[in-house]
């Protein structure tokens, strides 16, 4: 696979283009490409474009487009993932690894046991960085279509939509430890199913918080017998569904 990066710019066959900053910067600087070098280019609208670097310098850099690819590497299964708003180091990791892992929508949330309060100003500057580890996460994976990051909602609010929008091919999970289901019990959906999962932070989900979202229309999920860090449940959670349901 050549390297691969996101651009905004409208690419067809033959159009020479200039890479935006952050990509000229990762290509000439971090991976030291070079003039003639074959590129990898996508717009998070589907497909890919394979192209040529024609000329290089200290503030632009060209490429000239060969060809489009009509190739896609989504899952078949549609997976939202709430998650509650951790610190900063877990949060990054949580979604990056869920981009490769293939859910196709991140929301994050404020809980009353979360640790981080982001002011709306901190929020915005965090939606943007969290954008930026989405389109990194893309370019790694393979992926060509940019999974959606919404704005940072607090939770009662992002279930009384969720309570008010659902629709049959929706199935919600809440992963709890004191759930008595497990992904066992569930031994197959519907196609064209869409599936959302609710994590909490680092000390949980309170009950109080447990029963508005029961109420919303969730299934109270567990992931084995043993606590699984904030961290960990939702990707163990993907992982495991993605192997049931979708491309693993």
């Amino acid at each position: 696979m050549f390297p691969r990066f996101y651009c905004t710019e409208a690419m067809r066959a033959d159009h020479v283009i200039e890479l935006p900053t952050n990509a000229r910067h990762h290509a000439t600087r971090v991976l030291r490409l070079k003039q003639g070098n074959i590129v990898t280019l996508f717009n998070g609208k589907g497909g890919e474009f394979l192209a040529q670097i024609e000329h290089i310098s200290k503030s632009h850099t060209t490429v000239k487009i060969n060809k489009f690819c009509d190739i896609e590497r989504e899952s078949p299964l549609s997976i939202e993932l709430a998650q509650a708003i951790c610190t900063n180091e877990k949060m990054d990791w949580i979604i990056q690894k869920s981009v490769e892992f293939g859910i196709n929508c991140i929301q994050p949330v404020n809980t009353n046991r979360s640790i981080v309060r982001l002011s709306p100003e901190r929020a915005s500057k965090r939606h943007h960085h969290w954008q930026q580890i989405v389109i990194a996460a893309c370019e790694q994976c393979g992926r060509n279509r940019i999974p959606a990051i919404l704005p940072l909602k607090p939770l009662p609010d992002w279930l009384n939509n969720k309570t008010t929008n659902k629709t049959p091919q929706q199935h919600y999970f809440m992963l709890s430890t004191t759930a008595t289901k497990s992904l066992k019990n569930f031994p197959s959906l519907p196609a064209a199913s869409e599936i959302t999962i609710l994590v909490g932070p680092e000390g949980g989900l309170t009950p109080e918080e447990e029963a508005t979202a029961l109420f919303a229309g969730f299934t109270s999920l567990r992931m084995g017998k043993r606590i699984l860090r904030t961290e960990s449940a939702a990707l163990a959670t993907v992982a495991a569904m993605q192997t049931l349901w979708g491309d693993y």
